[in-house]
Order: structure tokens, then sequence, then C-alpha cells
């Protein structure tokens, strides 16, 4: 995983940019990751034909994450060889089968897992990382709800070595304290940056990176 992104101090990753306009001010702003959703029943989809009149213009400006659920394969290596993400966040149902078949070719992963259903087995791999985020069943995430935060922080606690996205429900009003409560090496953010399901509002993003240290 590109460390830059998670030392030494907490990211923000803005998620569901389907724009060009959105990118390039992300960008500008030094965002430090966006996140391109591949998942044709999100609200946020962005089919790969509209990511190619951005991906490519912010790269290397701003990490560029694409997220699957269960549909990874094998779109997500096309992208990947195509140069328009450089990150694969699995957010369905994928097994560590799945990770490994990714991080066997040198592609970085985030798996996203529910904060009731935190996983045992995880890779060691220094290009992988985890996201925890609202239980959301069948919706896989994207709920604008938080869980209880303890959660994150004590499973942080027991895992130091490991790179984890705080997700659900975070916006300006409560990005602070989730900062100062669980110390995650990320935060993952969508509709509470946003006007409306992909249309970024940069007035909460700005009060968002005011917030960070």
């Amino acid at each position: 995983m590109h460390p830059e992104f998670f030392a030494p101090k907490t990211s923000l990753k803005i998620c569901g940019v389907t724009s060009l306009d959105d990118a390039r001010a992300l960008a500008d702003l030094k965002v430090d990751a966006l996140g391109i959703n591949f998942w044709p029943p999100s609200k946020r989809y962005c089919s790969p034909e509209i990511a190619r009149t951005f991906a490519l213009e912010v790269k290397g400006k701003i990490l560029r994450v694409g997220v699957f659920v269960n549909n990874a394969r094998p779109l997500a290596v096309e992208l990947f060889n195509e140069g328009l993400i450089d990150v694969v966040q699995l957010h369905g149902d994928e097994s560590r089968e799945d990770i490994d078949y990714f991080l066997d070719q040198d592609i970085p992963v985030i798996r996203a897992v529910s904060a009731k259903n935190l996983p045992n087995d995880l890779p060691s791999d220094k290009d992988f990382a985890l996201l925890i985020d609202t239980p959301a069943g069948k919706d896989y995430g994207g709920t604008g709800k938080t869980f209880n935060w303890s959660i994150a922080r004590e499973f942080i606690a027991s895992h130091p070595e490991l790179p984890i996205l705080l997700a659900g429900g975070l916006n300006p009003d409560n990005a602070a304290e989730a900062l100062a409560s669980v110390q995650p090496a990320a935060l993952d953010i969508a509709s509470g940056a946003e006007i409306s399901p992909g249309v970024k509002d940069f007035g909460k993003i700005n009060s968002l990176l005011s917030i960070l240290p």
C-alpha cells in the first residue's frame, strides 16, 4: 500500500467520485485518495467509460481506489493494468482467496468489512489495508450511519501494524470526534462530503481537511 497514504498523519479518502471536475478539485486540494465505485447498483456508480474521462488525468496526483462488490474479477485487473486505478477495494463477500489473487499480482487491496464481522485471518502483506464500516447487510455500505467506534478502536489496538480506514456516517460534524476516538490510518467518507450521491460538496471537504492533523 502506498505508505504516504497512511503515515504519519491520518489521511482522507473521498469515495463515490463520478466526474472530472470533482476529481480535479480533490487533487488540487491535495486530498489523499478518491474512490470510484464500479458496482452498478450503487447510487454512486461510475462506469469504466466515465472513469476514463477523469482517472488518468489525476494519476499521480491522488490515490485512486476502485471499489468493487463481488465484481472485481476480471474488471479490477483490467482497470489496474489500464492505469485507471491504483488500489482495489473489495466491499462485498469476497474471500481470502480473492484478496490473495490481487496481492499476488502486486495490486494493493483494501478489504472492507462490517464492524460486526471483523476477520481473524488477515494478510500481512505491505499492500493490504482494512476498512471498517457500519453493518449494512445486502446494501454493502453507504448507509450514512455510524457504529460504535470502540469496536474499531479496540481492533486497531490489537493490530497496530495494520493500516485501518474508518467509514460509516462520517461528516464534518463528527469527524473530529471519530479521529480522536479511533485514530485510524484514514477516514473514508462518501455521503458526508457530498451534495447528492456522486456530487461532492467542497465546503464540507474543506471542513474535513481543516480537522485532519
